[in-house]
């Protein structure tokens, strides 16, 4: 096999093996219930700025995160509906839930008159 046809199956590999996803199927209704019902709750508490702040350090480790939840969710059904949790866990596995739910608390905040930072 010829050096460049090599050189191409190996490139075209490298960019299947870092390829990050980003065309998935949109957000369910209940997805966007439960972001909303967060974001309302986290401004109507007063948190926006240090829950932003938060959720803008912890994204990239989002999956992580629902992996974790996944783990605990035995402990937490205890205090929690299972449902929610495992909601909540599967939406942590996508990147695009983070800076939904960012985008959300600063609408809320805009629409009710408070300031996000």
């Amino acid at each position: 096999m010829p050096f460049s046809k090599r050189f191409q199956t190996l490139k075209h590999a490298l960019s299947l093996a870092f390829a990050v996803e980003t065309a998935r199927d949109p957000l369910t209704v209940e997805d966007v219930a439960l972001l909303d019902k967060v974001a309302r709750v986290v401004v109507a508490r007063g948190m926006a700025s240090p829950a932003m702040l938060f959720l803008e350090s912890a994204a990239p480790m989002n999956f992580l995160g629902s992996q974790a939840l996944h783990f605990l969710t035995p402990i937490l059904n205890l205090a929690c509906e299972t449902r929610e949790i495992e909601q909540v866990a599967h939406l942590l596995e996508r990147r695009d839930a983070i800076p939904r739910l960012i985008a959300l608390i600063e609408a809320k905040c805009s629409a009710g008159g408070a300031s996000p930072r």
